[in-house]
């Protein structure tokens, strides 16, 4: 049923074959201080971060255009997309997913699954990515008081995770005192089976010595978009800081480094091995981590 997909999509792995249809605007650094400085100034100036081949889209003649609007740093224009599919004909219909929460990602696969037309199979899916959240959260002790966890989604400058990753770390025993969960209005404290009630917002920045001045326990770097090679070069740049070396979490070992580019960072199915992996990182059990989970220490 796909018939076309963005420069990202990469995984499940066999798609390669399928036509590309986004692509950057420019070349970036590599770094990520130059990444951050070049995106920044195109966004100051107004300028597109990606480029859609709109004459290969309207070839394809698709039913349905699938796009997000949740990061404007990762995603076409939604406005642009529905301005070319406005322009086509027949019309295809534009679903933009923008999930901030775990259930609300977990809910997405109901949502695609319906308009393709295949809600059954969405929701046996969901009924198996549940009952693996359920299974990995029993290894949880919600008594006590567990490790407090910086998440790095970028590196320089420093950014903690948001959206559905302090979710996930409190989910499996962390703590995430830099960007926590909040209950929302009317829920109490939305402990226990109302944890789906506490959000967090979009990821933060923070300067070095806020990171330093929290003291985490536990450092996890899984940098937004990068590969686990890419993290490691960051981790390495990290590292090199005079105050790296005050972090209580660096002088247990306990920093891990992750691909955030297929863990973490994009709000689909595979938040469910990263929930595994956190629960097994966090809790000592190496047992409980999904075989294959692309992550090691930091050396």
């Amino acid at each position: 049923m796909l018939v076309g997909r963005s420069h990202e999509c990469d995984y499940p792995p066999g798609l390669s074959h399928l036509p590309v249809l986004t692509a950057p605007a420019r070349a970036l650094a590599a770094d990520p201080a130059g990444i951050d400085a070049a995106v920044k100034a195109q966004m100051a100036g107004g300028q597109a971060l990606y480029r859609l081949d709109t004459a290969l889209l309207a070839g394809l003649r698709p039913d349905l255009i699938l796009t997000q609007d949740l990061c404007h740093v990762c995603s076409i224009d939604l406005a642009a997309v529905r301005a070319v599919a406005a322009a086509m004909d027949p019309r295809p219909a534009v679903l933009s997913l923008n999930p901030d929460t775990l259930e609300a990602v977990v809910e997405d696969v109901l949502t695609v699954g319906r308009a393709i037309g295949h809600e059954r199979q969405a929701r046996e899916a969901i009924v198996v990515l549940r009952d693996r959240m359920n299974r990995a959260g029993d290894h949880v002790n919600p008594y006590l008081d567990g490790p407090s966890v910086a998440f790095l989604e970028w590196t320089e400058p420093l950014f903690v995770g948001g959206h559905w990753t302090p979710q996930l770390i409190e989910r499996a025993g962390g703590r995430h005192p830099l960007n926590p969960t909040v209950a929302t209005e009317g829920s109490g404290s939305a402990s226990g089976p109302q944890a789906a009630w506490r959000k967090a917002g979009k990821s933060v920045g923070v300067p070095p010595r806020v990171l330093v001045a929290m003291r985490p326990e536990r450092i996890i770097i899984a940098p937004c978009g990068r590969t686990l090679d890419q993290a490691r070069n960051d981790a390495r740049a990290l590292s090199e800081q005079p105050w790296w070396r005050e972090l209580p979490a660096v002088r247990s070992g306990h920093v891990a480094l992750v691909d955030g580019n297929q863990m973490f960072n994009r709000p689909g199915p595979r938040l469910v091995d990263a929930y595994e992996w956190l629960v097994g990182w966090l809790n000592d059990r190496p047992d409980l981590i999904p075989p294959g989970f692309p992550w090691e220490l930091m050396h």
